[in-house]
């Protein structure tokens, strides 16, 4: 099993920018893919981003050219850059092993809670 720790988020005006952090438990060398998802509240969780080890990154439609998903190896940690929010990006974050086909396999941390408001 892998476990993962999200950071970053919080409050944050339309427009505005945030970068969330993952840290896996394992080494990222041992994740074929990572994904970040989102659940805003009275909505099912839906995946934002996956990073595979070999590949390109995939974004789901409603982040694409806003969101930016990458891993540092050095620091053994996964990023998500978050530019232009809008009050539809509110939700709490999570990032987790995948599928090539995004479905979550390790188990859900605690995530961290964005939200975009004036």
């Amino acid at each position: 099993q892998v476990y993962l720790v999200e950071s970053g988020g919080g409050l944050v005006q339309p427009g505005g920018s945030l970068r969330l952090s993952c840290v896996p438990s394992a080494s990222i060398f041992s994740v074929n893919v990572i994904g970040w998802y989102r659940q805003a509240p009275g909505k099912q969780r839906e995946m934002v981003a996956l990073a595979p080890r070999y590949g390109s990154r995939i974004y789901s439609d409603s982040v694409k050219g806003r969101f930016t998903m990458w891993r540092d190896n050095a620091k053994n940690t996964v990023y998500l850059q978050m530019n232009s929010l809008k009050p539809d990006d509110t939700a709490v974050y999570y990032c987790n092993a995948a599928s090539e086909a995004g479905d979550p396999l390790g188990s859900w941390g605690q995530g961290t809670p964005v939200t975009v408001s004036s």
